[in-house]
């Protein structure tokens, strides 16, 4: 299967800081590749290091800190470039270069022969240096077919590492990059990365589209930030992945997701999306009845991620109108209390009603279910409470 041995390349300190509430610090920067390398990613990308003398000492300063992961930087397609990326120290350097006839015409203006000529100088280059070399077509999908396996097959036949393909304005359907992806692995045989955008809501879809077409890295960044929407969520492509084989992301510590999604949503200055894959705060809530009795009988019913595994529990809703007598009973087995099912379900008939009138909490539940228990009868208004 072509998930078995996926790499990720988490991009955060790259593709991450240009989100536009992303401001990093060095110390933030060495927080983020530490939690990164803790959790296991296999390579971390970081900003060129020519975009300003900070993000140059910042990629000496990520290098020197000894990790287990593979450091990356993202250059341009220049001999120039790459070789500030090398005197970094870093073990890889990411070449791109736009091929779509928009950027081709208002970005650098070179023609596509061009283009492969450039590629095959710069790859050659880096790979002499004895560095692992990628390089990346930018604009993949708005860029000719013939014109991205020409310049794809001509840095393979010089030894390139990886070829990248990016979805730079997220504009691909999962099936474009699945028969993109197909089509190139049938005629390349280096390694094969992914870079997809979020813009119409693919992101995670086409990478995992990708993986399964024969890609064997996929680009990501915690919580998703990057240019614009961003991209590939790290947590949304482990979601993805486990929830079509657990086995395939159990190489990773993933308890530590919750951290890792805590620590740079407080540097960028957002929350945790209340829906967030994994770590947002409903992830694992369930609310109505029906779902809380089978939740509660087998969480597979309902859950195909398993709290545990990510260092979560589940938690069910019962203080509304849609709750359900099992829920309720539930409930009061954890307070240690006694009580008939007759009982139980007066009570939640009771719970319902008191919902219909007001918004209420646990405690007000928890309140009715001890004064039950302790020999009392039922209000007979919904708007007394006990």
């Amino acid at each position: 299967m072509p998930l078995d041995n996926f790499r990720i390349i988490e991009s955060t300190l790259r593709e991450g800081e240009q989100f536009v509430g992303a401001s990093f610090t060095t110390a933030q920067k060495a927080e983020i590749a530490r939690l990164l390398d803790a959790f296991g990613v296999e390579c971390i990308e970081l900003t060129s290091p020519l975009a300003s003398p900070q993000s140059l000492a910042d990629a000496k300063a990520i290098v020197a800190l000894g990790l287990k992961a593979r450091i990356l930087t993202h250059v341009r397609c220049r001999i120039e470039d790459a070789k500030v990326a090398i005197d970094t120290g870093v073990d890889g350097v990411d070449v791109v270069i736009g091929t779509s006839s928009l950027l081709r015409q208002f970005s650098h203006g070179k023609e596509m022969d061009e283009i492969i000529d450039t590629a095959r100088e710069v790859v050659s280059f880096v790979r002499d240096q004895g560095v692992a070399v990628r390089f990346s077509t930018e604009d993949s999908f708005r860029s000719a077919r013939e014109d991205l396996f020409r310049v794809y097959e001509a840095v393979d036949a010089i030894g390139v590492n990886r070829v990248g393909i990016a979805d730079t304005v997220g504009v691909a359907t999962p099936r474009q990059v699945y028969e993109l992806v197909k089509e190139l692995r049938g005629r390349v045989k280096c390694d094969i990365e992914f870079h997809g955008h979020n813009d119409s809501g693919c992101a995670i879809a086409n990478a995992f589209e990708a993986l399964d077409a024969g890609a064997t890295h996929v680009d990501t960044t915690v919580l998703g930030i990057g240019e614009r929407n961003g991209i590939t969520p790290l947590g949304g492509l482990i979601a993805r992945v486990y929830a079509s084989n657990p086995a395939l992301v159990h190489k990773y510590d993933l308890p530590l997701l919750r951290k890792i999604d805590g620590a740079v949503a407080q540097m960028v200055g957002v929350d945790i999306p209340f829906n967030n894959y994994i770590t947002g705060i409903t992830a694992f809530t369930h609310k109505a009845g029906i779902h809380a009795k089978a939740i509660l009988n087998n969480p597979e019913t309902y859950e195909i991620l398993n709290p545990q595994d990510f260092g979560m529990t589940r938690y069910i809703s019962i203080a509304h109108r849609l709750t359900g007598w099992n829920a309720i009973k539930n409930r009061a087995e954890q307070l240690g209390l006694t009580l008939s099912d007759e009982k139980i379900k007066a009570i939640t008939e009771h719970i319902k009603a008191m919902a219909d009138e007001r918004q209420i909490s646990l405690d007000d539940v928890d309140g009715l279910l001890r004064w039950v228990n302790n020999g009392h009868a039922l209000p007979e208004s919904a708007a007394v409470t006990t």
